[in-house]
């Protein structure tokens, strides 16, 4: 019988729920490991007093990112779906969320990590969307950058797929605290920050500032799929990007 890639560990008496990515070590988001995270977060939104979501990767990384198979025709077209469901699950909660990155941590890791409101880093991680070498682009990012950082870089980061360090990812306003020991960091944040507030009134005041979030998922997420789906995936670049990458060699673009 196979195990749940998804663990969850309560803290605090149940006020935090530590939601890990549980198959190190790139802890991948393939369709199993997608499926796992959104049954996992139907079954918290009735936890009483649940003040704060956790979510990191168990081992060194937080995330390689999603499948690359999984973004070829045939399947990105059940895929991709299925993985913005579940950023819509996180509004539909109303329950403040953070991330804790090391490691590794790309592409749709990447959007689930800053898509967070509190991302928590080392200095020595590394965070980007590297789609655009793989001749794709990320949707979540497209929409959760511009909350995040200036117009101008999230259209760099999502142009070039270039990473950045943890530091860089703060001064960039990608995460938010960098600390040798985020582990350390978070908890002291909580403890400060959210410990001592009512659960009740947290949640209302998190749905409330999230409101432009839950509203782009709502009104821009299905026009971005549909130029994914409708325009990107028939492209022949597209496919090459992907058969290229798993072929490790480089892409021949159909128009260099």
């Amino acid at each position: 019988m196979s195990t749940s890639p998804v663990r969850v560990e309560p803290l605090y008496g149940g006020a935090v729920q530590r939601v890990v990515l549980a198959r190190p070590p790139a802890n991948l988001l393939d369709s199993e490991m997608i499926e796992a995270v959104g049954i996992t977060l139907s079954g918290l939104g009735e936890l009483p007093g649940l003040r704060l979501l956790v979510f990191e990767g168990q081992g060194h990384h937080f995330g390689f990112g999603a499948s690359i198979p999984e973004h070829l025709p045939g399947q990105v077209e059940a895929m991709l779906p299925r993985f913005h469901a579940v950023f819509g699950l996180l509004e539909e909660l109303a329950v403040p969320t953070a991330a804790i990155v090391r490691g590794q941590c790309l592409g749709g890791a990447c959007e689930l990590a800053t898509w967070c409101g509190t991302v928590f880093c080392e200095p020595t991680a590394t965070l980007g969307f590297p789609e655009v070498t793989v001749g794709a682009f990320p949707p979540i990012a497209a929409l959760g950058l511009r909350w995040r950082m200036t117009g101008a870089m999230a259209t760099e980061l999502v142009l070039t797929g270039r990473t950045v360090s943890g530091v860089q990812a703060v001064a960039l306003g990608l995460a938010d605290h960098c600390d040798h020991a985020p582990e350390n960091a978070w908890r002291r944040w909580y403890e400060a920050s959210l410990a001592p507030r009512s659960p009740a009134v947290l949640r209302l005041a998190w749905k409330a500032v999230r409101r432009p979030q839950r509203l782009a998922l709502e009104h821009d997420l299905p026009a971005l799929e549909r130029v994914y789906l409708e325009e990107l995936v028939p492209h022949p670049d597209a496919t090459e990007g992907l058969e290229a990458f798993l072929e490790k060699r480089p892409p021949q673009w159909a128009s260099p």
